[in-house]
Protein backbone atom coordinates (compact mmCIF):
# COMPACT_ATOMS: atom_id res chain seq x y z
CA UNK A 1 0.00 0.00 0.00
CA UNK A 2 2.89 2.56 0.57
CA UNK A 3 4.29 2.08 -2.60
CA UNK A 4 1.08 3.06 -4.14
CA UNK A 5 1.00 6.21 -2.75
CA UNK A 6 4.32 7.05 -3.85
CA UNK A 7 3.62 6.39 -7.19
CA UNK A 8 0.99 8.80 -6.87
CA UNK A 9 2.82 11.82 -5.37
CA UNK A 10 5.94 11.24 -8.11
CA UNK A 11 4.88 14.57 -9.77
CA UNK A 12 4.48 17.15 -7.05
CA UNK A 13 8.15 17.97 -6.85
CA UNK A 14 8.89 19.04 -9.75
CA UNK A 15 5.24 20.81 -10.16
CA UNK A 16 6.07 22.45 -6.90
CA UNK A 17 9.63 23.38 -8.04
CA UNK A 18 7.80 24.77 -11.31
CA UNK A 19 6.16 27.07 -9.38
CA UNK A 20 8.79 28.26 -6.82
CA UNK A 21 11.96 29.26 -8.79
CA UNK A 22 9.94 31.66 -10.86
CA UNK A 23 8.90 33.25 -7.71
CA UNK A 24 12.52 32.54 -6.30
CA UNK A 25 14.20 34.27 -9.38
CA UNK A 26 11.68 37.53 -9.73
CA UNK A 27 12.30 37.99 -5.98
CA UNK A 28 16.12 37.61 -6.68
CA UNK A 29 16.01 40.23 -9.16
CA UNK A 30 14.36 42.68 -7.34
CA UNK A 31 16.51 42.84 -4.86
CA UNK A 32 19.86 42.93 -7.22
CA UNK A 33 17.26 45.66 -8.75
CA UNK A 34 16.69 47.76 -5.70
CA UNK A 35 20.67 47.74 -4.63
CA UNK A 36 21.21 49.35 -7.81
CA UNK A 37 18.60 52.11 -7.19
CA UNK A 38 20.28 52.71 -3.67
CA UNK A 39 23.67 52.63 -5.12
CA UNK A 40 23.05 54.86 -7.36
CA UNK A 41 21.44 57.05 -4.45
CA UNK A 42 24.55 57.40 -3.02
CA UNK A 43 26.31 58.03 -5.79
CA UNK A 44 24.20 60.71 -6.21
CA UNK A 45 24.78 62.33 -2.88
CA UNK A 46 27.94 62.18 -3.66
CA UNK A 47 28.21 63.92 -6.77
CA UNK A 48 25.83 66.73 -5.26
CA UNK A 49 28.18 66.95 -1.80
CA UNK A 50 31.28 67.37 -4.18
CA UNK A 51 29.83 70.06 -6.80
CA UNK A 52 28.40 71.85 -3.99
CA UNK A 53 32.22 72.19 -2.29
CA UNK A 54 33.39 72.94 -5.36
CA UNK A 55 31.10 75.80 -6.22
CA UNK A 56 31.48 77.23 -2.52
CA UNK A 57 35.15 77.24 -3.30
CA UNK A 58 33.79 79.52 -6.44
CA UNK A 59 35.47 77.02 -9.08
CA UNK A 60 34.20 77.93 -12.25
CA UNK A 61 31.02 76.85 -13.35
CA UNK A 62 31.90 74.36 -16.18
CA UNK A 63 34.30 73.19 -13.45
CA UNK A 64 31.72 72.55 -10.88
CA UNK A 65 29.66 70.55 -13.33
CA UNK A 66 33.08 68.49 -14.67
CA UNK A 67 33.37 67.26 -11.01
CA UNK A 68 30.20 66.34 -10.09
CA UNK A 69 29.43 63.95 -13.16
CA UNK A 70 33.14 62.50 -12.40
CA UNK A 71 31.22 61.29 -9.39
CA UNK A 72 27.68 60.88 -10.69
CA UNK A 73 26.12 57.67 -12.64
CA UNK A 74 26.79 57.95 -15.67
CA UNK A 75 24.26 60.01 -17.70
CA UNK A 76 23.32 62.07 -14.86
CA UNK A 77 22.34 65.40 -15.15
CA UNK A 78 23.89 68.34 -13.35
CA UNK A 79 22.54 71.70 -12.44
CA UNK A 80 24.25 74.55 -10.73
CA UNK A 81 22.40 77.70 -9.54
CA UNK A 82 23.43 80.37 -6.92
CA UNK A 83 20.62 82.61 -4.68
CA UNK A 84 22.39 85.08 -2.94
CA UNK A 85 25.20 83.50 -0.98
CA UNK A 86 24.46 79.86 -1.21
CA UNK A 87 25.22 77.52 -4.44
CA UNK A 88 22.69 74.64 -4.89
CA UNK A 89 23.79 71.56 -6.91
CA UNK A 90 21.21 69.29 -8.15
CA UNK A 91 22.43 65.37 -9.70
CA UNK A 92 19.47 63.41 -11.81
CA UNK A 93 20.21 60.34 -12.60
CA UNK A 94 18.40 57.12 -13.99
CA UNK A 95 19.25 53.90 -12.32
CA UNK A 96 20.88 51.49 -14.44
CA UNK A 97 18.46 48.55 -15.92
CA UNK A 98 15.69 50.76 -15.49
CA UNK A 99 15.65 52.05 -19.03
CA UNK A 100 12.07 51.66 -20.13
CA UNK A 101 10.46 53.23 -16.75
CA UNK A 102 10.13 57.08 -15.49
CA UNK A 103 11.87 56.69 -13.03
CA UNK A 104 14.48 58.64 -11.84
CA UNK A 105 16.91 59.80 -8.56
CA UNK A 106 17.67 63.26 -7.30
CA UNK A 107 19.81 64.40 -4.70
CA UNK A 108 20.51 68.28 -3.97
CA UNK A 109 23.04 69.57 -1.90
CA UNK A 110 23.38 73.71 -0.89
CA UNK A 111 26.37 75.06 0.56
CA UNK A 112 27.67 78.83 1.30
CA UNK A 113 29.56 80.82 -1.07
CA UNK A 114 33.32 80.98 0.58
CA UNK A 115 34.94 84.35 0.73
CA UNK A 116 37.86 84.40 -1.48
CA UNK A 117 40.95 86.06 0.16
CA UNK A 118 42.65 88.41 -2.50
CA UNK A 119 46.45 88.69 -1.68
CA UNK A 120 47.51 92.79 -1.39
CA UNK A 121 45.12 93.91 1.05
Amino acid sequence: MRRCERETDRGFVTAESAMVLPVLVIFAMALVWGLLVVAAQIQCVDAARTGARAAARQDPADAVVEIARETAPRGATVTVSREGDQVRVAVVAKPPALHGLPFEVREEAVALVEETVVEGR
